[in-house]
């Protein structure tokens, strides 16, 4: 017996120890975790772009008329200093949030209504399906001449693209509500209010909040054109007076302030959807 534990003993080879990560590894790991490669990915995109860009504006040679990035973001920087860019971006983002809040809320109403009813969804189907295909700018004059040159008829505008895009979408999460789940409800005693607020409301969430998103950037692009056309302030008007004096710098920085206004606020807004209306949305992986 001593013999046989000697020679197991004997013939027992130590574990070897686990070998060092080398850095490549590390990165691969890394590379491998989207909420790092994500983020790396837009952060080498730009500086591609922004590469492309000084190219064709050096190939272009009229930098007055395709001003290089260097030019444009020395451009943006002053617009900063002085307070010009600041103060057009406040005031957009302030028509923006106010008509695109009153009609998220006109069309999740309006949505419901008619995706519960039918009796509703007979009479306003063809008033939306018309409208949503005339543009808000088609309005512009109307609108003009019945509310006058403030700020009610920008508002209006933005009203009127955000109103129908959320009415759809809410329509379509309260059609796409698995009928098994209501007769289950009925069955177990459950009313038509607590169908709606229990199952019919959750479940249309997730087009609600989709909607809202896609109406978000109609209202981005509908405010910059109501500006241009009737507004003294503003980030459209800021683009539209740089026009005028052939600035395209200040053009091209209206354009990045915009844009990068409205990615501010997407990210903002799903932010938001995540930590209070997480239970709601489909979970997903990565930096969104």
């Amino acid at each position: 017996m001593a013999r046989s534990v000697t020679e197991r003993e004997a013939t027992t080879v130590p574990a070897a120890a686990p070998a060092p990560i080398g850095a490549a590894a590390r990165l691969q790991r890394a590379l491998a975790d989207d909420r790092i490669s994500t983020p790396l990915v837009y952060v080498i995109s730009i500086l591609v772009v922004l590469s492309l860009w000084e190219w064709a504006a050096q190939a272009f040679g009229l930098l007055a008329l395709f001003p290089p990035p260097t030019a444009t973001l020395r451009r943006l920087g002053e617009l900063v200093i002085d307070g010009t860019l600041e103060r057009a971006a406040v005031i957009s983002l302030a028509r923006i949030l106010s008509g695109f809040l009153v009609g998220s809320l006109a069309g999740v109403l309006l949505g419901l209504l008619m995706g519960t009813s039918f009796v509703a969804r007979a009479v306003a189907e063809p008033y939306v399906h018309f409208l949503r295909f005339v543009p808000p700018l088609a309005w512009f004059a109307p609108v003009l001449l019945w509310f006058g040159t403030g700020e009610s008829t920008r508002v209006l505008l933005i009203f009127y693209t955000t109103v129908f895009v959320v009415a759809l979408n809410t329509m379509a999460g309260v059609a796409a509500v698995a009928p098994n789940k209501v007769r289950m409800a009925r069955a177990f005693g459950a009313n038509g209010r607590q169908v709606f607020f229990l199952i019919t409301l959750p479940a249309s969430l997730p087009y609600v909040f989709t909607g809202m998103r896609m109406a978000m950037g109609n209202s981005f692009m509908t405010v910059v054109a109501a500006e241009m056309l009737g507004a003294s302030d503003g980030l459209g008007f800021l683009i539209l007076s740089a026009q005028f004096w052939l600035d395209i710098a200040a053009i091209f920085a209206g354009v990045i302030a915009l844009g990068v206004l409205g990615f501010a606020t997407d990210r903002l807004f799903q932010w938001l959807i995540r930590r209070y209306g997480g239970r709601y949305t489909v979970r997903q992986s990565g930096f969104q």
